[in-house]
């Protein structure tokens, strides 16, 4: 057991240390992220073959990979199904997938959570 006097001595120092937690959603700026952090998912069109390698190996059905015109790919990810292991970015060959640092993606409705990534350069209009 502690005596009391030795307990007071700890509570007094204890208030003037600086917290040994980060106190996160004021001090945001102050994060740091490790390097190889697995966030939020961004796919790059543009590098995209449609192999459906990252469609295979997506151990929660997250994305599906649709063709929109000829060699011209769009993305759909959930999200709120994902579970940010990062096995589509690994196994995917031409690096068209990427996991990002951002993880604040928490939303009440789910259909934020789903993202469609085209790209509109590529896509002729139809008429």
């Amino acid at each position: 057991m502690i005596r009391p006097g030795k307990m007071i001595k700890q509570v007094l120092g204890s208030l003037f240390k600086k917290p040994a937690t980060t106190e996160y959603p004021f001090h945001k700026k102050t994060l740091d992220v490790p390097a190889r952090f697995r966030g939020k998912l961004k796919f790059y069109p543009e590098k995209c073959i449609g192999c459906n390698q990252c469609v295979r190996d997506c151990p929660s059905n997250a994305i599906k990979i649709r063709k929109v015109a000829d060699k011209v790919f769009e993305a759909d990810i959930d999200l709120g199904k994902c579970i940010y292991c990062a096995q589509c970015v690994d196994s995917c060959p031409k690096r068209a997938l990427e996991a990002t640092c951002e993880f604040e993606l928490a939303s009440i409705d789910r259909e934020k959570l789903k993202v469609t990534f085209r790209d509109n350069t590529k896509i002729a209009p139809t008429k």
